[in-house]
């Protein structure tokens, strides 16, 4: 069984943005610009990507 993945780099600041939309970079693991991370493809982690979609490049595995 394979667990599918998402590879996730932020591409936007997070100065200025929402405390929400800063907690979800965190949950994440993301911690500065330009860092890739790959997460599992559960449901609170694509809720997460959906709700910053705009300071994200997100790639599908």
């Amino acid at each position: 069984m394979t667990t599918k993945t998402v590879k996730i780099t932020q591409i936007k600041s997070a100065i200025g943005r929402l405390a929400t939309h800063k907690e979800c970079l965190k949950g994440l693991g993301i911690r500065r610009m330009h860092q890739t991370v790959t997460v599992l493809a559960t449901d609170a982690n694509r809720g997460m990507i959906n709700k910053i979609y705009y300071m994200l490049k997100i790639e599908e595995n």
